[in-house]
């Protein structure tokens, strides 16, 4: 199959690494072999890129760490203003940011240009930030001592981010990294390394120095994050993907006692209660479970309906699901792109069939969809159980299991019966439920009537097994500074 356009509309935004040879976009460096990226839609490679290495990963710490004293000493406000002209860079560039990212990663290209603009919102919101790191004065117990606190970056900032939000998840990181004054090596996912390389070229051409902000582009995710865990230069690890990866990482950052981000996997409950408005219900759990063909940590993946609109609401939601479109993110009126690669088909099919030996009901998809091998048609799974796979196991795929439940309490007790804790969802129009749900939920997000809960301004981030820290707002500032204490005698 052809490619619906010409991959060289994209060579201004990838000159820093890619030329484009008999239709694909070929890394301009060498290194030891290279590896291939596809179009998850088509199976196509659009992209042959250098395959880098622990070495490469050890220079680019080299070149982060010699650059960290200028970056931190320059006026937070100089800083502010080139996180500014960047923020400014993507918005120009926006639309073809979002058809390079359906490319490599095949969500719909209405959808990916809402995660460019919120990418952009982050750099934008620290931009703002950057100026805001306040001290503080502390009265002094003792009359000829004075006591204060300054804020600064704590060093080389390490980063490893995913496939599924291949703009945002990296803006969420290096945003708030080079606003507190610190410098930053990246490891995009492999599976989606164009989104990343753009990124940098228009940080690059904002002004941001080019040892300041770094990629490392490589399948050898293990090496590359062996040398970012245990070199003791580097002071701040930030790391987005699964929980184990997250759990190794974290004992490799052991002997060097780095300050850990870490966001992990998720088990979403979504709450429907007797009381609430369905057809908000529906609405909110159509975003929630299929935006990105159900590929996001914050997904709801159980669906927790109680007795008395079970069936209505089952209904209803399938009713939802049949507007549904599955193809190539790049064509008119698609609402569902491609998984990203056949492992990630497996994984549901292996998750549906399970549920359905052990009794559900499958009523509306449970087969990949005839657009070709990387799609899954959207699944309306009922009569699904607490205990099964589907509903223990993060889906990362276009299902819903709905699971009935009889009282608030067993609805919590249910939701709450996981080692994850990222985000939740309920819906009720009870004032007193809002608040008592909204308290016992063990997750560090809750949506409240509301099925999208993402933004700059707010804290994003779980407890238990989902994580340590926030990323965005005020908080996600903190996470890439230090406290110094500064004791003045004398006066």
């Amino acid at each position: 199959m052809a490619q619906p356009f010409a991959l060289d509309r994209f060579l201004p935004l990838l000159n820093s690494c890619c030329t484009l040879q008999d239709g694909v976009l070929v890394s301009s460096s060498a290194a030891e072999g290279t590896f291939e990226v596809l179009n998850p839609a088509t199976q196509e490679v659009i992209a042959r890129l250098a395959n880098q290495t622990a070495a490469d990963t050890e220079e680019a710490i080299d070149r982060a760490e010699a650059a960290l004293p200028a970056w931190r000493a320059m006026p937070a406000k100089s800083r502010s203003a080139l996180l500014k002209q960047w923020f400014a860079l993507i918005q120009q560039h926006a639309d073809d940011l979002a058809l390079l990212m359906t490319l490599e990663q095949g969500k719909p290209v209405a959808e990916a240009l809402g995660e460019v603009q919120y990418g952009a919102s982050f750099i934008e919101w620290f931009a703002e930030e950057a100026k805001r790191a306040y001290g503080e004065v502390i009265p002094s117990p003792m009359s000829n001592r004075r006591l204060v606190t300054v804020r600064q970056g704590i060093g080389v900032v390490a980063a490893i981010t995913p496939w599924n939000f291949p703009n945002a998840m990296i803006t969420r990181k290096v945003a708030p990294a080079l606003a507190a004054g610190c410098t930053i090596v990246l490891k995009p996912s492999e599976e989606t390394p164009l989104s990343a390389i753009a990124l940098l070229t228009l940080a690059r051409e904002a002004g941001i120095p080019e040892e300041v902000f770094q990629l490392v582009m490589s399948t050898r995710a293990a090496d590359i994050g062996d040398v970012m865990c245990h070199d003791s230069r580097v002071r701040k690890l930030t790391f987005t993907g699964s929980t184990p990866v997250g759990k190794l990482l974290m004992r490799q950052c052991a002997d060097t006692v780095k300050k850990l981000g870490l966001e992990l996997g998720g088990n979403a409950p979504f709450i429907v209660f007797d009381d609430a408005d369905i057809d908000a219900a529906i609405k909110g759990l159509m975003l929630a479970k299929f935006r990105n063909a159900g590929q996001t940590c914050i997904c709801a993946n159980r669906v927790l309906v109680q007795d008395g609109i079970y069936d209505t609401f089952a209904e209803r939601l399938a009713q939802a699901m049949d507007a549904l479109t599955v193809g190539n993110g790049t064509e008119q009126g698609i609402t569902t792109g491609p998984l990203i690669n056949e492992r990630a088909v497996a994984k549901v099919e292996r998750l549906v069939n399970e549920a359905r030996e052990a009794g559900a009901k499958v009523i509306r998809g449970g087969q990949r969809d005839s657009s070709g091998q990387g799609f899954y048609v959207p699944t309306l799974v009922t009569q699904a159980t607490a205990d099964m796979s589907l509903c223990r196991e993060e889906i990362f795929g276009p299902v819903a299991p709905l699971i009935r439940f009889s009282t608030e309490e067993e609805a919590v007790a249910i939701a709450n019966d996981t080692p994850f804790g990222l985000a939740a969802y309920f819906y009720s129009r009870d004032i007193g439920r809002a608040w008592r749900v909204g308290e016992a939920l063990e997750y560090g997000m809750v949506g409240i009537n509301e099925g999208g809960i993402s933004n700059e301004v707010a804290p994003f981030g779980g407890v238990k097994e989902s994580g340590l820290g926030r990323e965005g707002s005020r908080h996600g500032l903190e996470e890439f500074m230090e406290i110094k204490y500064l004791c003045m005698g004398g006066v």
